[in-house]
């Protein structure tokens, strides 16, 4: 019985498992004192093994810590992984693995051990099992790490790679942030009001920070653009239909392969071979001062603005969603842009 246990719990079982398999406690304080075949992870949670445990292990000994004793751990009926390690564990970009954010179905609640930062909540949501561990489905685990996180760079940068990573929508993202009632925390205010206007990382977020406080029009943000032929030619971070201008926020960390950087440059020229005028910058020009890309767009925009003929481009399946900014539900409206 105790090897189907470890079989299905990634070589672990509780206390409660252990003894009701017929193993006495003075065993199992035996086996898992230093030196022994066991390991004591957390209060009333073994390891059965001698080696060290890995991240996946370590967040299902959280849940296992968190489920009621007398039901099953892997149902997620009881107790489930949220917030940054689900993230971490679907390899989501800069999700922290710890601390272990684990929910915990009302009434019951148990105290913090280690890195396990239980929450209790009557709002329960649907599960998921992620690399054999319960879990939040990304847009609550999302919404989970948004909660209870301080640094804003981070909760922006967390926020943007689930939507970029396709894992939710954003309106979906900003109905659970809601439903959580955390919409008014300043950092996922803005996170989530950069993501409804089409923001897709901390460098696009960065971008949008430096034009809100100028006289430039408000850009669209990672609009797709297709040739006359309807062939798709790129989905620059900023593009200004009215001018035909793009800004592009090139990472060093994504284009720093001969190939990733020629590929960079081919969609540039496709662009320009249609008629966009294209600026470029980098997340570190705009961290040290953002005067010269605003002057080089104040510029392309008036030259594209005066030039007699329009690019030869289409904007289409974009959707614009407007954040309500006052107090209250609001409500926010699809504007659905198909612009030549």
């Amino acid at each position: 019985m105790i090897t189907r246990i470890a079989r299905r719990q990634l070589n672990m079982a509780t206390h409660h498992q252990l003894h009701r398999a017929g193993v006495p406690t003075a065993t199992i304080s035996g086996r898992s004192r230093r030196g022994g075949p066991w390991q004591r992870l957390l209060p009333r949670v073994y390891l059965l093994q001698t080696g060290p445990p890995d991240t996946r292990q370590h967040a299902l000994a959280a849940v296992l810590y968190a489920a009621r004793p007398d039901t099953d751990p892997l149902s997620g009926a009881t107790a489930a992984l949220t917030g940054g390690a689900a993230l971490a564990l679907l390899g989501i970009r800069d999700a922290p693995p710890e601390p272990l954010d684990v929910l915990v179905r009302a009434p019951r609640s148990i105290a913090p051990a280690g890195t396990v930062r239980p929450a209790t909540t009557s709002r329960w949501p649907a599960t998921i099992t992620l690399s054999g561990v319960p879990s939040t489905r990304p847009v609550r685990a999302a919404t989970d790490f948004a909660a209870r996180t301080d640094d804003p760079d981070l909760v922006r940068s967390v926020l943007a790679n689930v939507v970029q990573g396709g894992w939710c929508h954003p309106d979906d993202l900003h109905a659970e942030l809601r439903a959580g009632r955390i919409r008014g925390r300043p950092a996922v205010r803005e996170a989530a009001a950069e993501l409804l206007a089409g923001v897709r990382s901390i460098a696009e977020g960065r971008a949008r920070d430096a034009l809100t406080g100028t006289d430039l029009p408000a850009p669209l943000w990672n609009a797709r653009l297709y040739a006359p032929d309807r062939a798709f030619l790129a989905s620059p971070d900023a593009y200004w239909p009215e001018a035909g201008v793009a800004l592009e926020v090139d990472s060093a960390e994504y284009h720093y392969t001969r190939d990733s950087w020629q590929a960079t440059l081919r969609r540039r020229l496709r662009l320009e071979a249609h008629g966009v005028l294209v600026a470029s910058t980098t997340p570190g020009i705009l961290r040290d001062g953002t005067s010269e890309v605003v002057a080089a767009l104040r510029a392309l925009l008036a030259l594209g603005t005066a030039r007699p003929t329009p690019p030869r481009v289409t904007v289409r399946g974009h959707t614009q969603l407007e954040l309500p900014l006052g107090p209250g539900p609001g409500r926010y409206a699809p504007k659905a842009l198909d612009t030549v």
